[in-house]
């Protein structure tokens, strides 16, 4: 028999592994972003067609968005998402992960209930969300309505409360998904560090902000640069709730409206353009959270 050390030394079986997954990467991932990257700076006429050349400028798609006033609102309705996902996702996530953590019986079923959102379809959950804000009969208004507390129903997608209706659904959907992450890192925290904290006399509080928090820094930190990066790719939920930028292309988010000018425009080459910068947008700001919210060893 082989000692240890022989296999590790042959380094042929590791190959086996990894160059099935490395062309897979390539084919499905890296292939098409250097396409994407090349048709950003071509003339196409329409989806599906070839591209006719390099535009002239090459740089045409890359300046039209200094002046694209819808893509400015998609950027900052993303950015205002951004914040709103670290802040209430990844928040409440923690609250619920700390209260869950402290309960000794219903552990797995909170664990299941929370989490649930994550495993229904973003088209279903859009759906449902539009019943609950329809302006006639949704049942939104129909309970504020019965309550008191409105004398008119609420137009849920007017310009006024568009962003609430957008944006709530989608951090619904992912706080569970942030409460797992948490619920695992805390799991990891050795219950005798708390009862050598509660024989010394530190409250309720003063575990979580000294031992908890602490000990969570890192857990905390992937949740955050997740939440950052997936803020950006956020599509079919706010989708299929607002269509093609209603109301009044306010509701953009620059991947619905890298969609809308790709699929319903036809606009192949600046949609290419979009999510070039979308890519772009998503390294540097993935980099410096991870510059912000850099890891520590204990």
């Amino acid at each position: 028999m082989q000692s240890n050390a022989t296999i590790y030394k042959r380094k042929g079986p590791l190959a086996v592994f990894l160059i099935p997954a490395f062309a897979f990467m390539v084919l499905f991932l890296y292939y098409p972003f250097v396409m994407n990257l090349y048709n950003s700076v071509c003339k196409i006429s329409g989806l599906g067609t070839a591209g006719e050349g390099l535009n002239q400028p090459w740089y045409k798609n890359f300046a039209l968005m200094a002046t694209d006033t819808k893509l400015h609102t998609a950027l900052g309705n993303t950015m205002l998402l951004m914040v709103l996902t670290i802040v209430f996702e990844v928040g409440i996530a923690l609250v619920l992960a700390l209260l869950v953590d402290n309960i000794r019986h219903g552990v797995q079923f909170f664990r299941t209930v929370y989490f649930f959102p994550i495993v229904i379809s973003a088209t279903a959950l859009g759906l449902l969300f539009n019943l609950i804000f329809l302006y006639n009969g949704g049942m939104l208004n129909q309970l504020l309505l019965n309550l008191g507390w409105i004398q008119d129903a609420i137009d849920w997608k007017s310009e006024k409360h568009y962003l609430f209706t957008m944006m709530l659904p989608v951090m619904w959907q992912y706080i569970g998904f942030y409460f797992v992450i948490i619920a695992t890192g805390l799991n990891n925290i050795s219950p005798d560090l708390y009862e050598a904290a509660a024989i010394d006399g530190a409250t309720g509080f003063q575990r979580v902000w000294r031992i908890t928090l602490p000990l969570l820094h890192n857990t905390l930190c992937v949740c955050l640069t997740l939440a950052i990066t997936g803020a950006l790719k956020v599509f079919d939920l706010p989708w299929i709730m607002m269509g093609q930028g209603m109301p009044m292309d306010k509701s953009w988010l620059l991947g619905t409206y890298m969609y809308q000018q790709t699929f319903n425009t036809g606009d192949v080459d600046y949609g290419s353009a979009l999510a070039v910068v979308i890519v772009l947008v998503g390294v540097v700001i993935s980099q410096i959270a991870n510059v912000i919210f850099k890891e520590k060893d204990y």
